[in-house]
C-alpha cells in the first residue's frame, strides 16, 4: 500500500483532516460482489475484476466482510485460522493481488477483525476441550455449572437461547454470545492480547490499511460473570427482545484498554492506518467513549441508533445534533444506512420507492462524518424475499423469525439486466432477485439514475471542501423537512415527508434528487421526499 504524501505521514504538523476523514467507504459482501470462477460464490478476484467501478464511483476504500477460513456456521464469522484466506474467496495470492489492483487506483482495503470469539473449529478451543489444564484452555471463557447445576449466569445469546454449553467430559460451561459454535475469547488473559497484536501485524505487514472491529462492545466480559439486569419498559426495543440489559456480558468499561492496544498497534509506523469499531450499543452516551479521547480507541464508531431510526427528520436531525455536541475533539462521526446485519436502505428506509432512496443518499453523503456505502446501495438495491425456514442465515433458523433473517440484504450485486454476477449457469449462494429492475449497467447508461446521484455526490464531496469536512449546523426547516449547513457557503435540504415543504433559503443547486434542478437558482420549495444541495448566496444571514 503505498503511503499518502502529507505531512501527517512525515510526522510533522498533522493535516487538517485524514484520508477516511474526507473518503468515502464501501462494504463488500464478497460471497455476493461478483464471481470470478462460475461457482456461484463471489471470490477475491471477482472483486478485482470489479475495481473500476469502485474507482469510476469515487470510493476510497472497501471494508470486505470476513475473508478468513471458517465453517461458515456463521459465514466467516466463525474463523478458524485469522492469518489466512478461505478456500472459497481464494488464496493470500488473490489477497495481496486485490490490495496491489486496489492501490493503483487509490483504494485502499479494510479487513474485518472478529476478536470476540473464534470458530469451535480453531485450534486454540480444540485444544481447549482436550481438559482443564490444556495449553490453550483459558483462551476462553470457562466456568463451573452454576448452584443449581446448570449455567453460570442468566446472559443469553445474542442468536437465541442461553449464552452458555456444557461441555461434559471436563465438566465445565463454555461461553457463547452468538452460536455455540462461535466460543467467546478471554480478554482478560495477556496471551489472547497478544496473539491479536500478531494478527494485526500479519495483516497489516501484506498492506491493509486498517479492520472493521466485530461487536467491538463485546470483547471483554465481567470477571466475576455477574447476572445481567432485566430489561425495563424504557430500555431500547433490542433490549426488550432480548429481556435483558447486557451490561456484564457486554459494554464492559475494560473493554477500551484493548482498544487502545489495538489502536497502538495499528498506527505504531503507519498513521494512516485505521480502525472502524461495529460498536451496537442502544444509548448515544453508549456509544461516544469507543472514540477515548479522540486519537487513542477507534477512529470510527458505527452509529446504529441512527441507522434504525426511521427515516424522519426529526428523529434523525436529533441523533445528529447530540453526536455533534458530545463528540470528544478530534473524533469524527460515521454514517451508514445499510449492512449485511441490518439490511438495505433502499427497504428498511424507502420501502422500495426511488425518491425516499435518493434523498437517504444524500443525507449519508451529505452529512459531516465518513459515508460508508453497503454494495448496491449506489443503484438503490433492493432486499430479494428469502423464506427464513431455508435460509442460510443460522439465526433465521434458529429463531424462525422472518424479521431476524439477515439473508435478503445479502444477495449478490446486480450487475447487468439479467444479474452479471459470476459466468456461466451456476445458480449464486443466495437468490439474486429480479435485476432487470435495477442493476449497474443499466443506471450507468443513465445520467438521471440513482448512481450518477451517488457518483455525482461523492464528487462534489471531494471538489467542495464545505461538503467534505466543514462543520454541521442545523438550519430552520418546516416540519417534516431537514436542513443543515456545512461550512460557511453549503447547505443540505431533504423534504422527508409525503407533502411539498417551502423552506427560507436562498442559492443554487448544485444537486437536487431530481437531476431536472441541477444549477438553477432554488426557489424555496421542494416536492415530497426531494432534497437540494445548495450554494448558499453569500448575502444570506448569519
Amino acid at each position: 500500500m503505498a503511503i499518502e504524501t502529507t505531512e501527517e505521514n512525515e510526522g510533522a504538523v498533522q493535516a487538517p483532516h485524514a484520508w477516511w476523514q474526507r473518503g468515502v467507504l464501501y462494504q463488500i459482501y464478497p460471497r455476493s460482489f461478483a464471481d470470478s470462477d462460475g461457482d456461484g460464490t463471489g471470490d477475491l478476484r471477482g472483486i478485482t475484476a470489479r475495481l473500476d467501478h469502485l474507482a469510476w464511483l469515487g470510493i476510497d476504500a472497501i471494508w470486505l466482510n470476513p475473508t478468513t477460513p471458517s465453517p461458515n456456521e456463521d459465514w466467516g464469522y466463525d474463523v478458524s485460522d485469522y492469518c489466512d484466506v478461505h478456500p472459497d474467496l481464494g488464496t493470500l495470492a488473490d489477497m495481496d493481488a486485490l490490495i496491489a489492483a486496489a492501490d493503483a487506483r487509490g483504494i485502499r482495503i479494510i479487513l474485518d477483525l472478529v476478536p470476540n470469539h473464534t470458530s469451535d473449529q480453531h485450534a486454540w478451543f480444540q485444544d481447549a476441550l482436550t481438559g482443564r489444564d490444556a495449553q490453550y484452555r483459558d483462551f476462553y471463557v470457562w466456568s463451573d455449572p452454576g448452584p443449581d447445576g446448570g449455567p453460570p449466569n442468566n446472559w443469553v445469546s445474542d442468536f437465541a437461547g442461553s449464552a452458555w454449553t456444557f461441555h461434559e467430559p471436563t465438566g465445565q460451561y463454555y461461553l457463547h454470545n452468538f452460536l455455540p459454535s462461535q466460543p467467546d475469547l478471554n480478554w482478560w488473559n495477556p496471551a489472547v492480547r497478544a496473539a491479536f497484536d500478531d494478527v494485526l501485524r500479519f495483516w497489516f505487514e501484506r498492506g491493509v490499511a486498517g479492520f472493521r472491529i466485530d461487536v467491538a462492545q463485546a470483547i471483554v466480559k465481567d470477571r466475576e460473570l455477574r447476572d445481567d439486569p432485566v430489561a425495563q419498559p424504557d430500555d431500547h426495543p433490542r433490549v426488550r427482545e432480548l429481556g435483558l440489559k447486557p451490561v456484564y456480558s457486554m459494554n464492559r468499561p475494560e473493554v477500551h484498554d484493548v482498544l487502545r492496544r489495538f489502536r497502538a498497534v495499528a498506527t505504531a509506523q503507519r498513521p494512516e492506518r485505521i480502525l472502524v469499531g461495529e460498536t451496537y450499543v442502544f444509548e448515544l452516551e453508549q456509544l461516544v467513549p469507543y472514540y477515548g479521547d479522540g486519537t487513542d480507541e477507534l477512529h470510527l464508531a458505527f452509529n446504529f441508533i441512527f441507522m434504525h431510526a426511521p427515516l424522519e427528520a426529526p428523529a434523525l436531525r436529533e441523533i445528529v445534533e447530540t453526536i455533534e455536541a458530545e463528540l470528544p475533539a478530534g473524533a469524527w462521526p460515521v454514517w451508514a444506512g445499510s449492512n449485511h446485519d441490518g439490511g438495505r436502505f433502499a427497504r428498511r428506509w424507502a420501502g422500495g420507492s426511488p425518491d425516499r432512496a435518493r434523498c437517504a443518499l444524500m443525507m449519508l453523503l451529505g452529512l459531516r462524518g465518513t459515508p460508508f456505502l453497503y454494495y448496491g446501495d449506489e443503484i438503490a438495491m433492493d432486499e430479494v424475499p428469502i423464506d427464513p425456514q431455508v435460509a442460510r442465515d443460522p439465526v433465521a433458523r434458529r429463531t424462525g423469525d422472518a424479521s431476524r433473517n439477515r439473508d435478503p440484504g445479502r444477495t449478490p450485486m446486480q450487475w447487468t439486466p439479467t444479474g452479471g454476477f459470476g459466468p456461466g449457469d451456476a445458480e449464486p449462494w443466495l437468490p439474486a432477485g429480479d435485476a432487470s429492475r435495477c442493476n449497474v449497467a443499466d443506471q450507468r447508461d443513465d445520467p438521471a439514475s440513482t448512481l450518477h446521484l451517488a457518483r455525482d455526490l461523492i464528487a462534489l464531496r471531494r471538489a467542495r471542501t464545505d461538503l467534505g469536512t466543514g462543520a454541521y449546523k442545523t438550519l430552520p426547516a418546516p416540519d417534516g423537512a431537514w436542513a443543515w449547513q456545512r461550512g460557511d457557503g453549503t447547505a443540505v435540504v431533504l423534504n422527508l415527508a409525503g407533502s411539498p415543504a417551502d423552506v427560507d433559503l436562498a442559492g443554487q443547486v448544485l444537486i437536487g434528487t431530481d437531476r431536472r434542478r441541477d444549477g438553477q437558482r432554488f426557489d424555496g420549495r421542494l416536492a415530497p421526499w426531494e432534497g437540494v444541495v445548495l450554494a448558499l448566496d453569500a448575502t444570506r444571514p448569519a
